[in-house]
């Protein structure tokens, strides 16, 4: 039997339910592998995100022309911004060595179309944090980088070693 990882059913369901939402259709009522397995699903969920992204889909044929799908969406999704080591390989579901990681590149698409504006569909997963770019003066750099804090001072207020008796021991109160 194939080595799958670490699998999450309930994030398989949370992607599933996602792409159905992104696609506006009911889903083959399947394990999750065996619905993204000949990339045709992944294929129309990028088409979705980014009209046209994926000229050529096919529907049938052999093992090899399935998986020019995931291969297809995997330039897609790469090209739309998931950072490669989050991209699955085509083996990883095309042969069930590595569901987790399917379901994980899924999750990164998810996250990325939040950086996209032209992207209205529905989310998953928390909020992209964003830049918070903060503009000190020369001044302001000086006086935080002279500063003295007050533990480094030696004033700890009331917090001291006497009477520890030596390591090992137990503080007596």
């Amino acid at each position: 039997m194939p080595i799958c990882g670490n699998r999450d059913p309930a994030q398989e369901t949370e992607v599933l339910t996602w792409i159905e939402e992104v696609l506006d259709v009911k889903l083959d009522d399947k394990q999750f592998e065996d619905v993204l397995k000949d990339g045709v699903i992944l294929c129309q969920l990028m088409n979705k995100i980014v009209p046209g992204a994926i000229k050529k889909i096919q529907t049938r044929g052999t093992n090899f022309q399935l998986m020019e799908n995931i291969q297809r969406f995997q330039a897609a999704i790469r090209k739309y911004g998931v950072p490669d080591e989050e991209i699955f390989q085509t083996a990883d579901l095309f042969e069930r060595r590595n569901i987790r990681q399917v379901t994980l590149c899924i999750l990164a698409l998810a996250r990325v179309t939040q950086l996209h504006p032209e992207y209205e569909g529905p989310h998953l997963g928390p909020k992209m944090a964003t830049e918070n770019q903060r503009n000190f003066s020369e001044e302001q750099t000086r006086r935080m980088r002279d500063a003295q804090i007050g533990l480094q001072s030696g004033q700890a207020s009331m917090a001291s070693q006497s009477g520890h008796g030596g390591m090992g021991n137990t503080r007596h109160m």
